[in-house]
């Protein structure tokens, strides 16, 4: 795991996932994905990169917010889109 200046822009807690039943736009779409990412930054919930259509990058393009963490169950890693890192 590495660090990035990053995460002391995290807030103290997770963000309430908009969307908990999966991909916000996949579920608007009528697509599919195989994993999902939780924005830290606003809770917006979007596919993986393994994904077809890869929403969590997308969302991480359109507004800049760098870090997500796994949504999948019993998984708790982050990722940093800026430093592509692990943190």
């Amino acid at each position: 795991m590495g660090t990035c200046e990053h995460v002391k822009t995290l807030p103290d807690s997770d963000p309430s996932p908009r969307t908990p039943q999966g991909c916000e736009e996949c579920l608007a779409e009528g697509g599919r994905w195989v994993h999902l990412r939780l924005c830290l930054g606003c809770g917006h919930v979007g596919c993986c990169d393994s994904s077809p259509m890869r929403h969590a990058t997308a969302h991480h393009q359109g507004t800049g917010h760098p870090i997500v963490r796994s949504f999948e169950p019993g998984e708790d890693w982050r990722w940093c889109f800026v430093d592509e890192l692990i943190v």
